[in-house]
């Protein structure tokens, strides 16, 4: 595998893509705008898969699986989702090919089978689920009801870059149903907060939790919450949103229950959801000019064993006893085999692909007692006792967790300004895009004059924003606090 790497520096598109590819997370397919993930892609999304979904049934969540196609009635029932959704749609309208008279071998579509009703391929679950739910809820016995699925759904970019917008991509979408606003809102609330949670403690990835403008917010939605992390670059990554849907879906499907107190009453309804855009904003936030720097708790591979100069009997032996140590641990490790290839090149591929710690062990580190440790964040090599090193790798691996998340937050806190004046808002953010506090006056045509000006956008009004008298950065009107721009991807 080739290790040349475009330098962020020079190009940090080409760098991205350059790490997605080399690095083994996905490959190109033959369908425009969709990736293969390939295994070291898809064993990370597991584990991001796997830590989510703990944390939902913690919660009291359970999960389900809804139909990939929407009957186009049912999508259309809410105006605001459909309006939203529209231009991304892909519509199946037959359900049958057959052999084309003209072109001898080649199959066309047979004009026969057009479908009574046209099939929209899920962009979201909202209009299923919610007709769903009209059967399964007719009294509060019958509340809350927590659903979450794991699924795929397809929104038709026109501009795609792997992980981050594809025409296909995997995610979960949670959809819960209440008997008061104030348990829907809670319920919203909460999941935003896992968000956070997940993406802090689990991506070593610092986040803002805010809510979206009324501009911004989810189509359909009374409230938008989000969590906004920055870039290497500067820019601005929306990492998960949690929707306070108030009663629109329920209103659009007829869904009611009946009360305690015998009266019929719409219920109120939540979605939430995340994807597998989190597995670029791992490669964005931390990685480096020689591959992926992954976080040892998401890591699919913790721990790689590397024999030097070559494999052995002896050095196996040794490796296979470290590994049982470590597997006790729970720590995902593995021992590197391969006979072709020198160490210095497998040390790189290891680097390319992010394990967090590479163990080196030789003949003579055997026969001293001693394994060599190197770090993928920090590059810091030493030696520790055998008898001792599956001890230290454990207490390394948590070491590496933190270190990314205080270097995740270190570059956040030098690339944020609070920006009063308009010249300075501008300049800052055409040297060098990053987290931009400023005071905007609450209108919607203030906010679409600055993005088209200057391509930022308001990623959320920050939940710990402090009243604040000022100005609004382009009109100059009041402003009562202070919102978070950023140009986004």
């Amino acid at each position: 595998m080739a290790k040349e790497i475009t330098p962020r520096s020079e190009d940090y598109s080409q760098w991205y893509n350059d790490i997605v590819y080399r690095a083994g997370l996905a490959d190109q397919s033959a369908v425009r705008g969709c990736m293969v993930i390939k295994p070291l892609g898809y064993a990370l999304w597991e584990n991001m898969r796997n830590e989510l979904d703990r944390m939902f049934r913690e919660t009291g969540h359970v999960n389900a699986y809804f139909p990939l196609f929407v009957p186009r009635s049912l999508f259309e029932a809410e105006e605001k989702n459909a309006e939203g959704f529209a231009k991304e749609c892909a519509v199946v309208t037959h359900y049958r090919l057959k052999n084309d008279p003209v072109n001898k071998g080649k199959l066309m579509v047979d004009p026969e089978a057009r479908l009574e009703e046209e099939l929209v391929v899920r962009p979201t679950s909202e209009a299923l689920i919610w007709n769903t739910y009209r059967d399964w809820i007719h009294s509060y016995r019958d509340l809350p009801l927590l659903i979450n699925q794991w699924a795929n759904v397809v929104r038709w970019e026109m501009r795609t870059r792997p992980f981050l917008r594809t025409t296909e991509f995997l995610w979960q979408e949670g959809h819960t149903a209440h008997a008061t606003a104030a348990e829907a809102i809670a319920e919203a609330e909460q999941m935003h907060a896992v968000y956070a949670r997940f993406a802090e403690e689990y991506m070593a990835m610092p986040v803002i939790k805010g809510c979206k403008t009324e501009n911004e917010r989810f189509a359909g939605a009374e409230d938008t919450y989000t969590i906004e992390a920055i870039m290497q670059d500067g820019k601005a990554l929306q990492a998960g949103t949690s929707h306070f849907l108030g009663q629109n879906f329920a209103r659009a499907f007829e869904v009611k229950y009946l009360s305690e107190e015998n009266r019929e009453e719409y219920v109120w309804a939540t979605s939430w959801g995340v994807s597998t855009r989190l597995i670029g904003a791992l490669v964005m936030a931390h990685s480096d000019d020689d591959g992926l720097i992954l976080p040892p708790r998401l890591a699919p591979l913790q721990v790689v064993i590397v024999p030097i100069p070559k494999p052995s009997a002896e050095l196996e032996a040794a490796a296979n006893k470290l590994m049982e140590a470590l597997r006790v641990r729970n720590i995902r490790c593995s021992y590197d085999r391969d006979e072709k290839n020198r160490p210095g090149f497998k040390f790189a591929e290891h680097e390319l692909r992010g394990v967090p710690v590479r163990v080196g062990i030789g003949q003579r580190d055997l026969e001293q007692g001693v394994v060599e440790l190197a770090r993928r964040d920090t590059r810091e090599k030493f030696q520790v006792p055998v008898d001792a090193a599956a001890d230290r790798i454990a207490g390394l691996l948590e070491e590496i967790q933190g270190n990314l998340y205080a270097r995740a937050l270190t570059f956040r806190e030098a690339n944020s300004h609070r920006v009063d004046r308009w010249e300075d808002f501008e300049r800052i953010l055409g040297e060098r895009p990053g987290f931009l506090y400023a005071h905007w006056d609450g209108t919607t045509e203030t906010e679409e004059k600055i993005k088209e000006l200057t391509k930022a956008t308001i990623r959320c009004i920050p939940l710990d924003a402090e009243q604040e008298e000022g100005q609004c950065i382009l009109t100059g009107k009041p402003s009562s606090r202070r919102v978070l721009f950023a140009k986004a991807y």
